[in-house]
C-alpha cells in the first residue's frame, strides 16, 4: 500500500485542529488503500496550538508535532514538513478546515492519472475579500515572475508526488517559496475542484505585512525579471531624458526668449532620481539576501518534536 503524508502548518488553531485530524481519520479509512500519517507543525503560534499538538500525538501513533523556536512563516512550516514526510505522496492543507480533508481523494486520484502534482480549485471561496484581493495579486505575480499557466490554480491545498518533494527540500536558503519550488519542478500540474469552507472561528494570518514579504520573497527567489524590468525602466528612463534634452536645445534655439521651465526641470529631476531608488533599492534587495543567504541564516528552528506517542526526538 502507497503511504501518503499530510502535511499541515498550523498557527491559532488550538480550536479547529481536532476536527481535521479526525476528517483526516474518518477519510483515509473511507478510501482504504493507502496507509497514511500526519505531520503538524507548529509555527509558534501565541494560543495553546502546541499543546493541542501534543494531545494529538499522545492520542495517535501516525501524528508527528514538530515545534518552531519562532514565527518563520507558512512557506517555512510547509518545507519543515515536507523534510519529515516520507510518503510516496504528500498533501499540503490548512489547520482552520477551510480546506476539505474529504475530498483529498480527488487530489490522490489526480496524481494517479499521472500528474507530478496537484492543486485543489474552489468555486466559491470563503475567504475575506482582503485575502480574495492578495490571492488574486498572487496568481498575477506568479504568472509574469514564475511563469505559471495560465489555467493552472494555485491555493494552499495540494499533493505532490515523491520525487517533487526530494526535490523541494534541496532548496535550503533562508527564503523559502513552495510554489515557486513545484513550479521549477514539473509543469505537469492538474486542477480539481473542491468545496471551499467558512472558517469555523478566527480570522486570516496573513496581514498586509505578510502577504507583501510572501510576494516580494516569491519574485526574487526564483526569478531575475525584476532585475530585468528594472533594467527596461532605465533604459526608458535615459532615452526619455535625453529627448526632452534635445526637446529643451532645439527650443530654446526657435526662440532664445522662452525661459527655461523651473518646474519642468524639477519634475524631470523626481521622476528620474524616483526611478534610480526603486532601481537600486531592488538590486539592494537582491543583494541583501544574498548576504543573509552567506551568513547560513536558518529556514526555521525546530524547538522540540514528537512523534508516536509523545516519542521526543532530538
Amino acid at each position: 500500500m502507497k503511504k501518503i503524508s499530510f502535511v499541515i502548518p498550523c498557527y491559532r488553531s488550538e480550536h479547529t485542529l481536532p476536527n481535521v485530524i479526525e476528517e483526516i481519520r474518518d477519510t483515509m479509512e473511507r478510501i482504504g488503500k493507502y496507509t497514511y500519517e500526519i505531520i503538524l507543525v507548529n509555527d509558534c503560534s501565541p494560543d495553546h496550538t502546541w499543546k493541542t499538538i501534543s494531545e494529538l500525538c499522545e492520542k495517535y501513533e501516525n501524528i508527528t508535532g514538530i515545534d518552531f523556536a519562532r514565527n518563520f512563516g507558512q512557506h517555512a512550516a510547509l518545507m519543515a514538513g515536507l523534510r519529515s514526510a516520507d510518503g510516496d505522496a504528500v498533501v499540503c492543507l490548512d489547520d482552520d478546515g477551510q480546506t476539505p480533508a474529504d475530498e483529498v481523494d480527488k487530489l490522490l486520484d489526480k496524481l494517479e492519472e499521472g500528474y507530478d502534482a496537484v492543486y485543489a480549485k474552489y468555486e466559491h471561496k470563503q475567504h475575506s475579500t482582503f485575502r480574495n484581493l492578495g490571492s488574486k495579486v498572487n496568481e498575477l505575480m506568479t504568472r509574469m515572475m514564475l511563469e505559471k499557466p495560465a489555467d493552472l490554480y494555485i491555493s494552499s491545498y495540494f499533493a505532490v508526488k515523491r520525487f517533487v518533494v526530494d526535490d523541494m527540500i534541496r532548496y535550503e536558503n533562508s527564503y523559502p517559496y513552495v510554489i515557486g519550488l513545484v513550479l521549477r519542478t514539473t509543469k505537469n500540474i492538474a486542477n480539481v475542484v473542491v468545496q471551499h469552507r467558512e472558517r469555523e472561528e478566527g480570522t486570516s494570518g496573513y496581514t498586509l505585512k505578510k502577504l507583501l514579504g510572501l510576494w516580494f520573497n516569491g519574485f526574487t527567489a526564483f526569478s531575475v525579471k525584476p532585475l530585468r524590468i528594472a533594467t527596461v525602466l532605465g533604459v526608458f528612463s535615459a532615452c526619455l531624458g535625453f529627448l526632452y534634452g534635445i526637446y529643451t536645445i532645439v527650443k530654446k534655439l526657435v526662440n532664445p526668449d522662452v525661459p527655461l521651465g523651473f518646474s519642468s526641470t524639477m519634475a524631470a529631476i523626481v521622476f528620474f532620481g524616483g526611478m534610480i531608488m526603486v532601481m537600486l533599492g531592488l538590486i539592494g534587495e537582491y543583494i541583501g539576501r544574498i548576504y543573509i543567504s552567506m551568513n547560513n541564516s536558518p529556514q526555521y528552528v525546530v524547538r522540540e518534536r514528537i512523534r508516536m506517542k509523545s516519542e521526543k526526538i532530538d
